[in-house]
């Protein structure tokens, strides 16, 4: 069946019912997995106390997720394919459910983590399904349109997880950030089945047979696994100081290198590494790749530098965050509707431009110093750019690319997001402690013993101690050590400033990179042209 005959069947059929039902039904189970991402964040400690777990054991709740997810991700479309894109989306809606019971009634950190296990296989498959049945449902023109419904899910989910997560443990018991998925995954299942139905170019895909790739999955199993375990686990043990994460290292580079080698002379290849032939499609990956970076990195930091450095409460910081979730709520249909008259790739430049502005101005505004009012306002300037991305971005992944390879369009994408999530985090976490020790190591040859300025500093705190009733040896001590912790908490800041410049950075290559990538016709979906 040739390309032009299948763009043909896909622009004849349309669903039989209304595309927005299907949109809402779809984006309900992307944003129930999402929020799974971040929920169980807070959560770990009480997890941790529940089941006899010490808390560096509990951190393996979100590892064995993000694992199991992340090599589900990119195989989503071979899986598609093989089973019908429906099928294979109640399926993965089914597991999901199912296993989210199953954590929630869990005797022990070992079920529990065998479970999650579960959870994130079956996760891993709705991202992308959602995304790709978006893309079929709806004509060219209004895909932007869709695409940002599903933006929402995407983006708002991990912003609210740790809020919400933090509110249900609190109130009620961790076990309920799994049971609230039941109703949810349930009623969307019976959703799914009744609306959600398959193109027919997948129908003749399903009917050509499939081969089953067991090298190409083991490879993939190995390396995805080895590389989310080590970007999980680097920080915590010193990187390349730990020989467990230099074998990760090891293990991950040469799984991963091997499979796209295999993989590129399979005639059935389980991850299509062909479509990086195209620039456009792998520029698009590369970029969303980034935007997962800077979205969690962004979402890592402020709540963190709130909370350690200017003893906010997880509530209060997560109140902090939410006036940016509101800010991306009303921006995301707006931008929709601007694909449909602006080209996407100056969408993606100025999204890039203004994130990298943001992220600029952020090492500027962050003190200890900072006041509630001035962190609203900086997060809300943190995420303007991100509207401005994840809707044109999804889009030009498709540009050039036949409506067949839709559902592996969706699932690199969305893998390459979940994976920036994982290197934004490690890489931020690395940063701040390593930056940290930088320049405290400086700051504290500003504290010496023969420099009159602290000197004067300890004499006059001193005092002040002494007139409270400690004596005068108490006094010089805890003088020495609070003007200490002063320090650390300025190298700590400095460490976050630094941090937000890598991030200006990367976000200005990006903005350079916009400029090669292809026209394409402002809702009209995948017309393109040479870049000019």
């Amino acid at each position: 069946m040739s390309s032009a005959t299948l763009t043909l069947d896909q622009d004849i059929w349309r669903p039989k019912y209304n595309p927005w039902l299907i949109a809402v039904v779809v984006a309900l189970a992307a944003f129930m997995e999402v929020l799974d991402t971040s929920i169980a964040n807070v959560a770990l400690p009480y997890m941790a106390g529940n089941l006899g777990a010490s808390n560096d054991q509990s951190t393996w709740v979100l590892t064995s997720y993000l694992v199991s997810n992340a090599i589900i991700l990119p195989i989503s479309g071979w899986l598609a394919g093989a089973l019908g894109r429906k099928r294979f989306f109640m399926s993965c809606l089914g597991v999901f459910t199912v296993s989210s019971l199953l954590c929630g009634i869990a005797p022990s950190l070992a079920f529990l983590l065998l479970f999650r296990v579960l959870q994130g296989a079956g996760g891993g498959g709705l991202q992308p399904m959602a995304q790709a049945i978006l893309a079929d449902t709806f004509p060219p023109h209004q895909r932007g349109l869709a695409f940002a419904l599903y933006g929402i899910t995407a983006i708002m989910a991990p912003t609210i997880g740790p809020t919400l997560g933090g509110w249900i443990t609190f109130n009620y018991s961790w076990r309920w950030i799994f049971f609230i998925n039941l109703p949810v995954g349930i009623i969307t299942w019976f959703l799914v089945r009744r609306f959600v139905e398959d193109p027919p170019y997948l129908a003749r895909i399903k009917a050509a047979g499939v081969k089953l790739d067991y090298v190409g999955i083991a490879l993939l199993t190995l390396g995805i696994g080895a590389l989310q375990v080590l970007l999980d686990k680097g920080q915590e043990d010193d990187w390349f100081g730990s020989r467990f994460i230099t074998t990760l290292v090891v293990v991950a580079t040469v799984s991963l290198i091997a499979l796209v080698i295999w993989e590129w002379f399979q005639k059935a290849p389980i991850i299509d590494v062909r479509m990086f032939k195209s620039f456009n499609f792998a520029s698009s990956s590369l970029m969303m790749f980034t935007l997962g970076i800077l979205l969690f990195s962004s979402l890592v930091l402020m709540p963190q530098f709130l909370q350690t450095l200017l003893g906010y409460t997880s509530q209060l910081a997560g109140l902090a965050l939410s006036a940016g979730g509101v800010v991306l709520l009303i921006e995301m249909p707006i931008m929709g509707q601007l694909t449909t008259k602006i080209q996407a790739r100056y969408l993606i430049a100025f999204g890039w431009l203004a994130l990298s502005l943001a992220m600029f101005y952020s090492t500027k505004r962050i003190d200890l110093q900072l006041s509630f009012s001035a962190a609203v306002w900086l997060r809300i300037t943190q995420v303007i750019g991100l509207g401005f991305l994840f809707v044109p971005i999804t889009l030009v992944a498709y540009i050039g690319i036949s409506p067949e390879k839709n559902n592996a369009v969706a699932g690199i994408v969305n893998f390459m997001r979940n994976m920036g999530s994982s290197v934004g985090t490690s890489l931020v976490t690395t940063l701040i402690a390593r930056r940290a020790q930088f320049h405290q190591s400086i700051l504290v040859n500003y504290a010496r013993p023969d420099n009159p300025n602290f000197q004067n500093s300890v004499n006059g705190l001193s005092r002040s101690l002494a007139h409270s009733g400690l004596g005068a040896h108490d006094a010089r001590m805890q003088a020495i050590a609070k003007i200490y912790q002063g320090l650390q908490a300025q190298a700590a800041s400095l460490a976050y400033i630094d941090t937000f410049m890598v991030l200006a950075v990367g976000a200005a290559i990006m903005f350079c990179l916009t400029f090669v990538l292809k026209k394409n016709e402002p809702g009209g979906g995948g017309a393109e042209s040479a870049a000019g």
